[in-house]
């Protein structure tokens, strides 16, 4: 159809002509509301940038002291298992503090603990790390 008999039946229909691809040949255009295509179009972007942060992995983070109670313990390795069911991963950190810095191997302990508690089903990303008074491991699951 000729664009001026497009923009005449747009006219009629009391809506717009809108250019949806102007780079073919001939240009593509629509008979629509203006309004009504820019909601939708919104909707669309938003359901997309919804859908790229839920995929998005995030990176958490858990504190440990050396002294923590098994309870305690448990209690943060729950937390840590609905992060990895979640998809994200965790940063495990035992934190050594004044003097315990002398037995760094019942911090590589404790460590070796919470992963044995996480199950067969998390892998590592690297190896364990001293930064300062930390230990820290990433995990993710399989």
């Amino acid at each position: 159809m000729s664009s001026r008999d497009a923009q005449l039946l747009a006219k009629e229909q009391g809506v717009d002509l809108v250019e949806i691809a102007a780079n073919a040949n001939p240009p593509v255009v629509k008979i629509i509301d203006w309004g009504k295509f820019q909601y939708q179009k919104m909707k669309e972007e938003a359901k997309n940038r919804k859908k790229a942060r839920e995929k998005q992995s995030e990176l958490k983070q858990m504190k440990i002291g050396l002294k923590i109670s098994d309870n305690d313990l448990n209690i943060k390795v729950r937390k840590m298992r609905g992060f990895l069911d979640d998809g994200d991963r965790v940063k495990i950190m035992i934190i050594f503090k004044g003097r315990e810095m002398a037995h760094k191997e019942i911090g590589t302990e404790l460590l070796n603990k919470v992963l044995g508690f996480l199950g067969d089903d998390i892998v590592t990303e690297g190896k364990q790390q001293m930064n300062g008074r930390n230990l820290s491991v990433q995990v993710r699951r399989k």
